[in-house]
């Protein structure tokens, strides 16, 4: 691996330590000299407990290895992120509730959605192999940990993926505006939310595959939402209505 790519390095001391709540793999945790009360006393007693090798540095070389985000004096290096086949997905023993993400292309976008999804209670995500933002250490940061508890599929097409998820009870809802208003909707059902790409929407052949489409209302000036804002709503409206059906 080249010695300047950190592909597998997470920084910040909420990411970190919802690593270990996950129990995800963790190869190395580095601390700045210095940074040991609250959140990272934790940390360091959880690698302690688990054997993962711990190294104080100066924060300089935390510098060198955040690309920019805030590490907050402790970064680990993990093991590469483990996507699940979707067939995997499908077999666990969960409700059917699923976030699909057709083309997300900015990692706070991706990591955000993550984020609100495990929030709400969805039992996975799926993105796409190609042409879509994967989960990287800037996504994970996003995310504020949730991406280490969030099982996540990569498929290969979208639009086939849709058909597997119906072929398995699902009723594939996607967010476009020329949807019906989403708390009008029946949405208390085994689900899969599909949100396009920022700027974009749906592609035709995913929207295509859709059971039905679904909106939110807007009141104001503007007559769009940032794709994981729009999301959020839609995956808070469905957990509202698996909550409290009427």
């Amino acid at each position: 691996m080249d010695k300047n790519d950190h592909s597998d390095i997470i920084v910040g001391r909420q990411p970190v330590l919802e690593l270990f709540r996950a129990g995800q793999a963790v190869n190395q945790i580095y601390v700045a000299s210095g940074a040991k009360h609250g959140p990272v006393q934790v940390i360091l007693q959880l690698a302690r407990e688990r054997n993962v090798p711990v190294k104080m540095v100066k924060p300089s070389f935390l510098d060198s290895l955040s690309a920019g985000e805030k590490h907050q004096g402790i970064a680990a290096r993990i093991a590469p992120v483990r996507y699940l086949e979707l067939h995997e997905l499908l077999a666990a023993d969960k409700p059917r509730f699923y976030l699909v993400l057709a083309g997300i292309q900015d990692p706070h976008n991706l990591g955000s959605l993550i984020r609100s999804a495990e929030v709400f209670g969805a039992s996975g995500v799926i993105i796409p192999k190609h042409r879509a933002c994967a989960v990287t250490p800037a996504v994970a940061k996003a995310s504020a940990g949730a991406a280490a508890h969030m099982p996540i599929a990569r498929v290969t097409n979208i639009a086939a993926a849709l058909g597997e998820l119906k072929r398995a009870g699902c009723w594939v809802v996607g967010a476009d505006m020329a949807g019906e208003i989403c708390y009008r909707q029946n949405l208390n059902l085994p689900i899969a939310l599909v949100v396009g790409g920022e700027g974009k929407g749906l592609p035709r052949l995913v929207k295509d595959t859709c059971d039905f489409l679904v909106r939110i209302p807007m009141y104001g000036s503007i007559s769009s939402l940032n794709a994981s804002v729009a999301g959020g709503i839609l995956l808070y409206e469905i957990a509202r209505q698996r909550q409290h059906p009427s």
